[in-house]
C-alpha cells in the first residue's frame, strides 16, 4: 500500500471515528465543529457565536492554555458536549495542518 493510500485511509478512519461515534451531539454538529476547527468555515457556519469562539481558541490558539469559561457549569452533559467539541475542533485543526504540510512537501500551494 502506498504512503498516500495509507494517509488517505488514516484520515478517513479518524474523521469517521470523530463523526460517527455515539455522543451528546449528532454527526452534523460534530462535522460543523470539525470543519470550523480546520478553518474551512471560518465565520459562515451555523454554530452559536460563543461556540465558534471556543472552537477558534482550541484550533488556533491552544498554546495559550485552556479557554476560560464565563459560566462554570459542572453538569455532566455540558462537560461531555465540551469534550466532544474540543476533540472535533482539535482533529479538524490537526488535519488542516497535515494537509498544508503534505502540500508543502509535494511542492503545491496550500489553500
Amino acid at each position: 500500500m502506498s504512503s498516500t493510500a495509507r494517509y488517505d485511509a488514516f484520515v478517513q478512519r479518524l474523521t469517521q471515528s470523530v463523526l460517527d461515534t455515539l455522543g451528546m451531539r449528532g454527526p452534523r454538529w460534530r462535522r460543523a465543529v470539525l470543519e470550523r476547527g480546520s478553518a474551512r468555515l471560518s465565520g459562515r457556519d451555523a454554530l452559536a457565536p460563543e461556540l465558534a469562539s471556543y472552537i477558534d481558541k482550541v484550533a488556533r490558539h491552544a498554546y495559550q492554555g485552556p479557554p476560560t469559561q464565563s459560566s462554570r457549569r459542572s453538569d455532566t452533559s455540558f462537560a461531555d458536549m465540551l469534550f466532544e467539541m474540543t476533540v472535533a475542533a482539535t482533529v479538524g485543526a490537526a488535519l488542516h495542518r497535515l494537509e498544508r504540510g503534505m502540500a508543502a512537501l509535494c511542492g503545491e500551494e496550500p489553500d
